[in-house]
């Protein structure tokens, strides 16, 4: 059988290579930049529906995922592209939730057990939206009219013409915007905030729905927002309100270091796993033990030998 020379097969191989490059850089060039995030507190539908929501066992998940075929894995991923603000135009009535992606349809359900979150009328609510990779854009935050119905599908005619809430280019801290804004004063009962993402670095607009309940104007003692909703709770970190004449600029705010630990109280945990450190205070490790043990070989056998000396 023919070989061809060593020499011959790397110049070949070389020169293959070489032609390939462009062409590679080409494909890596045209691929977008994936800008991935959504809203964790006030906890949005795919969040706490995700495996990494911690509320998979509620009822509503549990339908979301049996309607949509398979888990919420890629919580972070409900975008679409090119949009380019004509969101009515291009999302269908009754898919608000899921952006009229079939990958994410169960998030449609019309329910009203969805995991949800407390909130008060007129409160300063800090949205907690984490975001793998930081990107240009700007978000609009939605609230239903009063009078909506949770047990019918979400319709753009649910929710005003202009957004409460907008900012543009928030700063991304320890993996997610913090933006600060004011609900309205006049809901009561189950809403849902309605949050778009439109990139300006990208061509994608990224869609969320996050469940919250105002209560009755009796109801209400004070208590603030982003706190568990009943009979809704969501185990997971809470992880929002009559038409406002015109969308208030709402700030980017730093936050400290987000915590691991889920809790009602709204704090939720970045992306990123954190693995615990081992308690240095739990006890002796194998290589004390072992020492330990040795040494007390070693003060046996002294004493035996000490003993036998004597008798001699």
């Amino acid at each position: 059988m023919f070989r061809m020379p060593w020499t011959t097969a790397r110049r070949t191989s070389a020169a293959a290579a070489t032609a390939l490059t462009p062409l590679l850089l080409t494909l890596f060039a045209a691929a977008p930049a994936q800008a991935h995030g959504a809203p964790t507190d006030p906890v949005s539908r795919v969040f706490a529906c995700s495996p990494d929501g911690d509320s998979s066992g509620t009822a509503a998940c549990r339908a979301a995922v049996a309607a949509n075929g398979s888990p919420f894995t890629a919580w972070d991923n409900l975008r679409v592209a090119n949009v380019n603000g004509r969101d009515r135009q291009t999302i269908p009535d009754g898919k608000l939730c899921s952006g009229g992606l079939p990958a994410y349809k169960g998030l449609d359900l019309a329910r009203s057990d969805w995991p949800s979150t407390r909130l008060s009328p007129g409160a300063t609510l800090t949205m907690k939206y984490v975001s793998t990779i930081p990107h240009t854009g700007t978000f609009r935050m939605y609230l239903t009219e009063p009078g909506y119905d949770p047990s019918k599908p979400l319709k753009w005619s649910d929710l005003p013409e202009r957004p409460f809430a907008e900012v543009k280019d928030p700063a991304l801290t320890d993996g997610a915007y913090r933006i600060r804004m004011t609900l309205p004063k006049d809901r009561t009962g189950r809403q849902v905030l309605y949050t778009i993402w439109q990139n300006s670095s990208t061509a994608d607009t990224y869609y969320s729905c996050s469940d919250v309940v105002f209560p009755a104007a009796a109801e209400d003692s004070g208590a603030g927002a982003g706190t568990a909703a009943s009979p809704t709770p969501s185990k997971t970190a809470k992880k929002e309100p009559a038409r406002s004449p015109a969308p208030t600029t709402a700030a980017a705010v730093a936050s400290p270091k987000p915590s691991v630990a889920r809790s009602a109280a709204g704090a939720v945990p970045d992306s990123t796993p954190v693995a615990a450190d081992a308690d240095p205070g739990s006890g002796p490790s194998a290589p004390m033990l072992a020492g330990g043990a040795a040494g007390v070989l070693v003060l046996t056998g002294g004493a035996a030998l000490a003993l036998r000396l004597r008798r001699r």
